[in-house]
């Protein structure tokens, strides 16, 4: 029998539920001859169970092996990832008003110091004082007419900052605050890959 030749694509993150059958259908994008694909969609290739806390990591070498069960006679090429990571989703609790307002006092309010320790340290006050003298010619202990519009800037400038209207995006460029997530995650992926998955450490007594 002619050998057929299979391509397979480990997905980077996976979201799974507590005992779902996942299968490579799921776990990888499949590259095969009819046939071949239909078996390999539904081929379960891990089984979610409590055990498996919040993520589990999906070795390449594991799923080779299972495919070479079900065709023996198959080439495999792997492209892409070497493990998928399996993200098991629990049903998320909804927080009680009560914690939501404290939640949101906390921010506005800790964000709201910030801003004026930050300005206090750089004397904002002396400098919108000096600012209005140059323009005008006279002192004001309080010039309100640079201070009311700098405010004003200043919000602008953190939603042009964070590209977003409340869960709106202004456009499609990503915003520095995500880019920096996207940095975090992929290190914290990196991370999960290396230490949950056993396949990739040996100890020297091959335990």
């Amino acid at each position: 029998m002619e050998e057929s030749t299979v391509y397979i694509r480990m997905r980077q993150k996976v979201q799974v539920v507590l005992h779902q059958p996942v299968t490579l259908g799921t776990a990888a994008q499949i590259v095969a001859s009819p046939a071949a694909a239909k078996k390999l969609q539904d081929l379960i290739v891990h089984q979610v169970k409590p055990a498996d806390k919040h993520l589990v990591v999906l070795d390449v070498m594991k799923v080779v092996k299972q495919i070479q069960d079900v065709l023996p006679n198959c080439d495999i090429q792997t492209v892409g990832p070497a493990q998928t990571i399996l993200e098991i989703q629990f049903k998320k609790k909804k927080m009680a008003p009560v914690y939501f307002v404290l939640v949101w006092l906390l921010l506005f309010i800790g964000s709201a110091l910030a801003i004026m320790n930050f300005h206090e340290d750089v004397s904002m006050q002396v400098v919108h004082q000096k600012i209005y003298f140059m323009i005008t010619g006279s002192y004001n202990n309080q010039p309100l007419l640079l201070q009311i519009p700098y405010s004003f800037g200043l919000g602008l400038g953190m939603v042009l900052f964070f590209n977003h209207v409340f869960k709106k995006r202004l456009n499609e460029e990503p915003s520095p605050l995500e880019v920096e997530m996207f940095k975090y995650q992929q290190d914290l992926d990196q991370y999960v890959v290396i230490h949950e998955n056993k396949e990739t450490e040996k100890k020297i007594h091959g335990d």
